[in-house]
């Protein structure tokens, strides 16, 4: 039975669109740019195995961890919807399968240390030395998978309940602590490049009793408490729809980390200069896609709280308003990235050679945002919808136009990887908008005939 609402939709809130992404934005890009205080601590050293040794740790817990993302991003989704749904008591119960889940793979990973670790070192190409210190590290960060997975699925829950700058001030001082701490272990007290994994550690868990005590003080930590004590909670039922979510955010992830990763392997048969460069513009890319990212979480809430108030017109609203707004920013990204490109690229390149090479294709950077920016957002209105299998549908359909734009565009150079990716970033974009029409006529429809896999 379809339900319709019996007022005129509210008009858009666009103040509401900046409270989320500003923080949101700020939040990835100090997490980024924080988040190169280990290989600054590092670099104090003086050692260049324990250096790469840190690198090579950072990428294994990469792989470990960010993969993992899925917990925090469905958490939004899922606890933007139960908030106009069905209240804090939902929301609650959301959280509290969000953590049990998170513990058990946690749990998972730790049983299978000795044998995932050691493969993980070895892919990623560690020996001798490296190899020997990556272990220290490795050895020591690896057991706080249990404070990271508990933390998604909490900062999901700030994120859901619009909280973010609670979370952005949470992240920031994670980050702060934990170069504070690296500095104090590694270099004053000696302890070398164990410091730097024990500041992790202690950093994630000092996060988790903060993060865990801000939530328990909001009226979502009475039920929260209630729900993890029931073992109703945990029944399949009741988990099947949030592990149904997070099992498409999954195979999405891994989906996008195999195409980077190809990217990356296509890069350095185009030979070390190439592939240098190429790393340059990458990272100048990464940190226009993290501000970016800010419209993306604004749409996971806004579109999440729409999906769960069954409001069609006012999620198609939504939409609209922080597509605008998207793109606005990705011009203006445009002309900073036309300014700032000069120095940034002679300030990273190693050589002159990888410099003129990174301004022969730093033109892509210009060209990029409006590329991405609605590939971004539409995943935010696809995660706070949860429609997650038409997620990963548009992530596959990209990956393989991908996967054939590569082969046709070898003759091109490395011109073809830039060309590929834009194309993999613009398909992702085509695919979702096509789906909207057909996914956004159910939003009126009885929420119990609403499938979390639409």
């Amino acid at each position: 039975m379809s339900r319709t609402n019996p007022v005129a939709p509210p008009p858009v809130d666009t103040r509401a669109i900046w409270a989320i992404a500003i923080p949101a934005m700020l939040t990835n890009v100090a997490t980024a740019l924080i988040g190169l205080g280990d290989m600054w601590i590092v670099g104090r050293l003086g050692d260049a195995p324990t250096q790469g040794a840190v690198d090579i740790g950072a990428r294994l817990f990469a792989l470990l961890f960010v993969t993992m993302n899925f917990l925090k991003t469905g958490t939004t989704g899922l606890v933007a919807q139960d908030g106009m749904r069905s209240g804090v008591e939902a929301q609650a119960q959301t959280l509290a399968r969000g953590l049990v889940v998170g513990l058990a793979i946690a749990a998972t990973l730790i049983v299978l240390k000795p044998v995932l670790m050691p493969f993980l070192l070895a892919m990623l190409g560690a020996e001798g030395e490296v190899l020997a210190a990556a272990r220290v590290y490795a050895e020591i960060r690896y057991w706080s998978a249990p404070g990271v997975m508990a933390n998604l699925a909490l900062v999901g829950f700030l994120v859901g309940t619009r909280r973010v700058k609670a979370a952005l001030t949470i992240e920031v001082g994670y980050n702060i602590l934990n170069v504070a701490l690296g500095y104090w272990l590694a270099i004053t007290q000696g302890m070398g490049i164990a410091g730097i994994g024990w500041s992790s550690f202690i950093a994630e868990y000092a996060k988790l009793a903060v993060v865990l005590a801000f939530v328990l003080a909001t009226p979502a930590g009475r039920p929260l408490l209630a729900a993890l004590k029931r073992r109703a909670t945990v029944r399949w039922a009741n988990l099947r729809p949030f592990l149904s979510v997070n099992r498409d955010l999954f195979l999405r992830t891994l989906i996008l980390i195999t195409s980077l990763a190809a990217l990356t392997r296509l890069g350095a048969e185009r030979g070390a200069v190439v592939l240098a460069a190429n790393g340059i513009l990458f990272q100048l890319f990464t940190l226009q896609a993290l501000l970016l990212d800010g419209f993306e979480n604004a749409a996971q809430v806004l579109n999440g709280e729409r999906k769960g108030a069954a409001d069609r017109v006012g999620f198609l609203r939504v939409t609209g308003a922080i597509m605008k707004r998207g793109f606005i920013a990705a011009t203006l990204l445009s002309i900073a990235s036309l300014l700032v490109l000069a120095p940034v690229i002679w300030s990273f390149a190693a050589t002159e050679e990888v410099a003129a090479t990174a301004f022969t294709f730093a033109p892509w950077l210009v060209f990029l945002p409006f590329a991405g920016v609605a590939s971004f957002i539409f995943d935010g209105v696809f995660v706070g919808a949860s429609w997650t299998r038409a997620l990963l549908l548009s992530m596959l359909g990209a990956a393989l136009l991908l996967a054939l734009s590569l082969w046709l565009t070898w003759p091109l150079g490395n011109n073809g990887l830039w060309i590929s990716f834009a194309l993999f970033l613009a398909a992702r974009a085509a695919i979702q908008w096509a789906m909207l029409p057909r996914l956004a006529a159910r939003i009126d429809e009885d929420p119990a005939l609403q499938s979390g896999t639409a």
